[in-house]
Parts: structure tokens; C-alpha cells; sequence
């Protein structure tokens, strides 16, 4: 059936190396990711994937920040 269309042939082991990143950066968290890859560890998730990650460091940083900032207005709504 696939010769029948213009599909590139992939072989099926490439369909993990394309839901590794596909998973990492839609924010899955890597233990996750590596427990749905069925790698035996997190370390070789993240040595083979890393390079979908670097936009993780900043959503982390916006993340408490956006906590820190909830929860100084909570705090001030209960002082003042």
C-alpha cells in the first residue's frame, strides 16, 4: 500500500525518534517520555534528545515566575 502513494518509507524504529521530540517539547516530562520510548533509563533519553529541550530552561523560568507572582498576590490579599 505504501508504494502505491509518495510517502517517504521510514522504517519503524524511526517513528521513535520522532515521538522522542515530538513528547519532549510538548512539555511530557522526560521520565515519561523515556518510560513510553521503553529506554531502561532517563539519562539516555535525555543524551539522545536533549536538543529539543533548550525552550524547556525558559518555560521553567516563566513558570516561577508566574507562581512567585500568584503568590505574592495572594499574600498581599491576605495582609491587606
Amino acid at each position: 500500500m505504501l508504494a502505491k502513494t509518495s510517502l517517504p518509507r521510514i522504517r519503524f524504529h524511526d517513528l521513535r525518534h520522532s515521538l522522542a521530540p515530538c513528547l519532549l517539547a510538548a512539555g511530557v516530562h522526560p521520565k515519561i517520555a523515556s518510560e513510553r520510548l521503553g529506554h531502561s533509563t532517563i539519562g539516555i533519553t535525555i543524551g539522545l534528545y536533549s536538543h529539543v529541550m533548550p525552550g524547556m530552561q525558559a518555560n521553567a523560568v516563566k513558570q516561577v515566575d508566574a507562581a512567585n507572582k500568584a503568590g505574592k498576590k495572594a499574600s498581599d490579599r491576605m495582609i491587606g
